[in-house]
C-alpha cells in the first residue's frame, strides 16, 4: 500500500472537527431539563412608568400626603372585650370588643420617605361561568391572561412569578357550584411587567372605551372608616369588549373563542386610615381617571 493510501485511511478514521462530550442535563419532577448554570432573564431597559414614579411621583406623593406629628404617638386605647376571657363558660365563644370593629379606626403609620405609597402588584382576575360545565372552557381565559401578562411560573428565574393560576370555588352556592370547581383564572404582575401593563391600560384601552367617565369615587358623605377604606386596594372591572383593545390580543383576536371581562386590582402598601385615598392619588399620577358620582 502506498503512503498516500495510508494517509487517506488515517484521515477517514478521524473527524475534521474536534469533538467533545456533551453534558447530559438532569430533569426535574415535571420532566423539564435543568440547566447546569443558573439562567436569570434581566430587563433590557428601564420601565418608563417605574422611572416616573421614582423620579417624580414619589416626591409629589410625599408632599401631598405628609402629616407632621410632633412628639411620640399616644399609646393605643385598650379596648375592653365583651366577655371575660378567663371565664370557662365563654372560652369557645366569639369575643368581640366593645364598640365594634376597630379595623377602620387604625391610624396610618407615620409619614416618612420610606413608606411613601407605592404600587406593589396588580392582579387581573376573570371568571368563566361556562367552565362549570366543561374545564376546556378555561383555555380561553388562561390564554388571554398569559398574553396580557407574559407571565409563566418562575419565568426567567424569578421565584416570585407564579404565572396564571386557576381560581376554584370555596363553598357551595345554590347547588350549581361546589368547593374545588374551577371558576376562572388570575395572574399577579410585579416589577416591570406591572408597569408595562399599567401603561398599556392607560394609553390604549381606557381611551378607547365608549362612555367611560373614569373610576367612580364614593360620594363625599361616605365614611372612610371601613375595611375597604383602610385596605389600600383600588379595584374596578372592564367589560368583555375591552379585551380586544389590548394590542397583544388585538393583533390576533381570532385566536380566542370569545372575549372575557376582567377585574383589575391595584394593590398598594397604603395602610391605616385614609389608605384608600392615598392609593387613588397614586393611580391618578399614573393617568388613571377618576370621576365623582
Amino acid at each position: 500500500m502506498s503512503a498516500g493510501a495510508v494517509r487517506a485511511v488515517v484521515t477517514a478514521g478521524r473527524s475534521l472537527r474536534p469533538t467533545r462530550n456533551i453534558r447530559k442535563l438532569a430533569h426535574d419532577e415535571r420532566g423539564l431539563p435543568i440547566p447546569h448554570v443558573d439562567i436569570v432573564v434581566r430587563d433590557t431597559h428601564h420601565s418608563r412608568h417605574g422611572e416616573h414614579y421614582h423620579n417624580t411621583l414619589a416626591d409629589d406623593l410625599l408632599y401631598m400626603t405628609y402629616k407632621h406629628e410632633s412628639g411620640q404617638r399616644p399609646a393605643p386605647r385598650n379596648i375592653r372585650l365583651k366577655y371575660d376571657p378567663k371565664d370557662p363558660y365563654v372560652t369557645q365563644r366569639e369575643n368581640p370588643p366593645v364598640g365594634g370593629s376597630q379595623v377602620g379606626r387604625k391610624p396610618a403609620p407615620p409619614t416618612t420617605a420610606d413608606n411613601v405609597v407605592r404600587l406593589e402588584r396588580i392582579q387581573i382576575h376573570t371568571m368563566a361561568k361556562d367552565a362549570l360545565a366543561s374545564k376546556q372552557n378555561l383555555l380561553g381565559p388562561i390564554m388571554a391572561l398569559r398574553t396580557l401578562s407574559g407571565e409563566t411560573e418562575q419565568g426567567g428565574g424569578r421565584r416570585g412569578s407564579t404565572g396564571v393560576q386557576v381560581v376554584r370555588g370555596i363553598k357551595s352556592v345554590g347547588g350549581w357550584m361546589r368547593p374545588g370547581m374551577p371558576l376562572g383564572a388570575k395572574v399577579d404582575l410585579r416589577g416591570s411587567k406591572m408597569y408595562e401593563f399599567l401603561g398599556t391600560l392607560t394609553e390604549f384601552v381606557l381611551p378607547r372605551l365608549r362612555e367611560f367617565p373614569g373610576l367612580l369615587l364614593p360620594p363625599a358623605s361616605a365614611s372612610l372608616q371601613t375595611p375597604a377604606g383602610v385596605a389600600g386596594v383600588v379595584s374596578f372591572g372592564l367589560p368583555p369588549e375591552a379585551m380586544g383593545f389590548f394590542p397583544q390580543i388585538e393583533v390576533n383576536l381570532d385566536a380566542y373563542p370569545k372575549s372575557y371581562g376582567m377585574h383589575i386590582h391595584f394593590i398598594t402598601n397604603a395602610k391605616g386610615a385614609g389608605a384608600q385615598e392615598r392609593a387613588r392619588q397614586l393611580l391618578s399620577g399614573f393617568q388613571i381617571p377618576f370621576a365623582r358620582r
